[in-house]
Parts: C-alpha cells; sequence; structure tokens
C-alpha cells in the first residue's frame, strides 16, 4: 500500500515562507511539516510515498529523491481533488492519501491502518476547541463530518458546527476495491458536470477531495470513519504556523 500526499499548491497565507519553497518546507520544532508526517505514515508501516508537487516541486525532488512524483503543471488552476487523481496510476492496490500542510502524530496513522473498511476518513473529535484560537481560519471553514455508527453520513463545509461529529483532517485509507470506487466515481463526475458546479465548488476543476466524497455517499458508497482526538493540526495561515511551533506536541 502507498502513501500519497497532496502537495502542489502554494499556501499563499503562509507567506513569506512560501515566497520559494513549497508550503509543507515550513518548520515546526526544527522539523518540516512534511517530515512530521512522513514519520508518521512510516511508524504505520507506510514507506512506498507518492509525492504529488506542482510549485516549486523541484525542491521536493531533489530533498527526497526516494519519491515517486506526480506533476500537477497546472496547480494554480485545480484544486485538491484534480490534484490527488494525477497519481491515479498509483491507487490500484490501496493507498493512504494525506494532505502535505498538516501535523498529525504515528497514533494517528496507526489507528487508521486498523480499519477493514474499503474507505476510511480520519476525523478529530477535538476540532472546535482547536479552532478556538484560529480567528483568521474560523469554523466554519472546517471539512466537517457528520459519523453515525462508525459510518460517515455526510462532509461539507456548509454544515452547522453544533451538527459535526468532527473534522476531516486530510488522512484517508482505501483498500483497492475502496481506490477503484473512487476512480470510478471521478470519472463518472468529471463525465457528468464538465466544468460546471460540482458540490460547493463554483466549478468542478476547483472542486476538493470532499467534494468527491460528499457525492460519493449521496450516491450509497458506505465510508467508514477512524477517530482522533486531538493528535492533529492544519497549518493554513501564519497564526496557524505560530500556535503548532508553539503547541506541537513533538
Amino acid at each position: 500500500m502507498k502513501a500519497i500526499i497532496i502537495g502542489a499548491g502554494r499556501g499563499e497565507r503562509l507567506m513569506p515562507h512560501t515566497a520559494d519553497a513549497p508550503k509543507c518546507f515550513a518548520e515546526v520544532k526544527n522539523r518540516r511539516i512534511l517530515d512530521w508526517g512522513l514519520d508518521a505514515l512510516h511508524r504505520g508501516g507506510l514507506d512506498d510515498v507518492v509525492f504529488i508537487g506542482g510549485y516549486r516541486i523541484d525542491l521536493v525532488q531533489a530533498a527526497y529523491p526516494d519519491f515517486t512524483f506526480c506533476h500537477n503543471a497546472d496547480w494554480p488552476d485545480n484544486n485538491i481533488l484534480e490534484s490527488l487523481m494525477h497519481a491515479e496510476a498509483h491507487m490500484g492496490d490501496g493507498f493512504v492519501c494525506a494532505y502535505s500542510d498538516i501535523l498529525y502524530t504515528p497514533d494517528v496513522i496507526g489507528q487508521l491502518m486498523t480499519s477493514e473498511a474499503d474507505i476510511t476518513l480520519v476525523c478529530d473529535t477535538d476540532w472546535r476547541e482547536q479552532y478556538k484560537q484560529r480567528t483568521e481560519h474560523p469554523e466554519d471553514d472546517g471539512e466537517k463530518m457528520i459519523v453515525g455508527d462508525g459510518r460517515v453520513t455526510a462532509i461539507n463545509r456548509t454544515m452547522p458546527s453544533e451538527d459535526a461529529t468532527g473534522e476531516y483532517i486530510g488522512v484517508a485509507r482505501f483498500s483497492p476495491a475502496g481506490a477503484r470506487s473512487l476512480i470510478d466515481a471521478y470519472r463518472a463526475a468529471r463525465e457528468a458536470f464538465g466544468n460546471g458546479p460540482f458540490q460547493a465548488a463554483k466549478t468542478f476543476r476547483k472542486a476538493y477531495l470532499i467534494d468527491l466524497y460528499q457525492h460519493m455517499l449521496e450516491s450509497g458508497c458506505s465510508m467508514a470513519a477512524s477517530f482522533t482526538h486531538g493528535d492533529y493540526m492544519e497549518i493554513d495561515t501564519n497564526q496557524d504556523f505560530q500556535i503548532a511551533r508553539k503547541e506541537w506536541r513533538s
């Protein structure tokens, strides 16, 4: 099973740290954001890494020559969903995917890898506590999830925070069958929606990964949840960066 890391975007809200380097190169507790994720994945038995790069992919290629690289050259004009699908050729044996701008612990991956479901999304139940400090990234913008009996029933930004079980942290596991479901759903949605609106996205090319998840749920696809209780931080703004540098448990 491969690990697929999505890291094509620039992360302009983290300037000046992304002025000439990818967002995942910013350092927290003397380690790149990317390296925290790699350590968690490695401890979960995931050593075969596929990196989807765009902005300054050359720096990642130089620093991590053992990665398999997929180049999203059109990164300014698409979003996380289309970016992930640049690695479609590497999904067949199952994979774990992760955003590159997040911090998460080995326990998150260890718990995720015990799932027997074909598709499992990691849900942070302590998400609202973390958002109390994130005034530049309000919880209304969180990728919120509703989970019942271990199954995801909804995932979107628009639901009221009070209804959410937690926040999707950007980490998910797909069995080979789950990977096939994801690929088939993406291709069918691309054919059906073209470049028109798709879920919460103004255009299909600008869709987030959670937009496809929600579409799949509405089509009857089953997704499980793996829970974490605060062993995660998103770094989207400079405020997030300063909070992580102070509070991340190294």
